[in-house]
Parts: structure tokens; C-alpha cells; sequence
């Protein structure tokens, strides 16, 4: 495959350990007691490092039948690349080894929409994305992805683009091998009680699958939640793939690791099922 196709980790020996054996070891060292697995159809995990937000998102990952298909769903922090950017061919590399694009879903989801843009650069440089998938190779190594960033945030356009992905999967015939991972943090450098009660609120919209209630949310409460968007377009398609509920699987901030509580941010594992 061509090297422009190849995209190498940005963020390994920052987020997450580098080696292979080191990152199994780190995340073995993030698992929680349980191994009882579910179905879903889609869930939130967050992306910062794994040191702070490591245990949520491989605990909520830890209880999921990882599907065949995984359409990743993240916010684009760099500012690069379209509003709107999906990846719809190549390989993206990890210490765990490769994952491939799944070229037939991308595209029919590219075909579906007319937001979305077909754009490498946008994902380059990008870490909530990445770090999702060390945490879903560790579980299951031969899925496929389809890469999709966001930064722009009209609900309207976050809507159609929750559409016409779920409509992709339903002409694809992949309603039952696909499943959609959000990556958000939520409340940014906030102390501590304040940023759960905050917290408590985007969660409790989530889990009631209600992307409208969320949003407002975001505005009322100035939630410093960084992936809200990704999340409405998750919302939206998981109901129209047959959601009917959420789940919190894990709730923390970053006080809980370091013990200072004075600035926070928040960390959900949430499943859609």
C-alpha cells in the first residue's frame, strides 16, 4: 500500500505506551473485574491519556462484543482538514499492529452524505481516534474502521450526518457487524464537584438517547464537553439502528487519579444498546 495511505500514530509514547509489550501490559493494568460481555450498537469512550482516562474507556470497552465494523466518531482538536472529514481508505497503525478502512462502508457512507468530505489530512495529527483503538485490538485484533472527525457543531448538519450513516449500514446489510464509538471528554479544568455536577447532565441526556436535551445542555451549562458533536451523530444513528437505551458503565475524573481536585476533567464509558 502506498505510504500516503499508511497512517502512523501520532500520539504513542505520549497517550499510551509505544512497544507492544509495554501498551499490553498498561492496559491489562486498566481492566476492571469483570469480562461479561454485551452487545451494542454503539457507546462513548473518552481520549485523553491513558494514565487519566485509561481505566474508563478499557472497562466500558472490556464489557463490549467489538463488532466487525467500528465507525469511529471523534472531534478534531488540530483544526486541519474539512469540517467534516472522513478517511475512507487505508491503514492505521498501532504498537498492536494494523487496522484497516473499511473502503466499502466508508464510501457508501461518503456516497449517503452530502457533509462529509473525503480527507486524509484532517486525521493525521488527530489523538481521539487513535486512542480508541489500541483498547479494541487489545480485545478483538481483526476488525475494520471507518474514520470520521468532526469541528463543526450545527445540530441540524450533525443530524443528517447521524442519518445518513445509519442508513449506509442499513443498504450496506451491516446492521449486525457494525457498531459506532464516540470519543468525548467532558467537563474540562473545572474543580471537582462542579465538574460532576455538570458531568451529571450530558450523561443523563445520553443515556436517555436525547442528542437534543444534550445539546442544550452544552449551551445552558457551557459544558466544556470537547466531543459533544461526535456524540449527537452517535445518538442519532444508534436510534435509527434500533437503540433503545444507554448505560453508564464508568464514571471518573482526572482528581481521582491524581488527587488534585482543584481542576478536572471528566471521563464517561457510556454503552448504546
Amino acid at each position: 500500500m502506498e505510504k500516503s495511505k499508511i497512517r502512523i500514530p501520532a500520539v504513542a509514547g505520549q497517550f499510551y505506551q509505544s512497544s507492544r509489550g509495554a501498551l499490553k501490559s498498561q492496559i491489562e493494568g486498566l481492566l476492571g473485574g469483570t469480562d461479561k460481555k454485551i452487545d451494542v450498537i454503539a457507546c462513548m469512550l473518552p481520549h485523553a491519556g491513558y494514565m487519566y482516562s485509561g481505566g474508563v474507556a478499557a472497562q466500558t470497552v472490556q464489557r463490549i462484543n467489538i463488532k466487525d465494523k467500528v465507525i469511529l466518531l471523534g472531534p478534531n482538536h488540530t483544526g486541519s482538514g474539512a469540517q467534516f472529514s472522513i478517511m475512507t481508505e487505508g491503514i492505521w497503525q498501532t504498537p498492536l499492529g494494523e487496522v484497516k478502512i473499511d473502503n466499502l462502508l466508508a464510501k457508501e457512507i461518503l456516497r449517503h452524505s452530502q457533509y462529509l468530505e473525503d480527507d486524509t489530512g484532517a486525521h493525521l495529527q488527530e489523538h481521539s481516534l487513535e486512542v480508541e483503538l489500541p483498547l479494541l485490538q487489545y480485545f478483538r485484533p481483526d476488525f475494520e474502521i471507518v474514520p470520521i472527525v468532526l469541528i463543526a457543531d450545527e445540530i441540524s448538519i450533525l443530524k443528517e450526518i447521524g442519518k445518513d450513516i445509519a442508513f449506509a449500514i442499513k443498504d450496506s446489510n451491516l446492521v449486525n457487524s457494525t457498531m459506532i464509538v464516540a470519543s468525548s471528554d467532558l467537563t474540562h479544568y473545572e474543580p471537582q464537584a462542579q465538574a460532576i455536577k455538570k458531568d451529571r447532565e450530558a450523561i443523563d441526556a445520553i443515556l436517555d438517547l436525547n442528542e437534543d436535551r444534550l445539546m442544550e445542555k452544552v449551551q445552558q451549562l457551557r459544558l466544556s464537553m470537547c466531543g459533544y458533536a461526535p456524540v449527537v451523530v452517535m445518538l442519532v444513528a444508534a436510534k435509527l439502528l434500533g437503540a433503545k437505551a444507554g448505560k453508564l458503565i464508568i464514571y471518573q475524573t482526572s482528581g481521582d487519579i491524581t488527587g488534585d481536585k482543584s481542576s478536572v476533567v471528566g471521563y464517561a464509558g457510556t454503552i448504546i444498546y
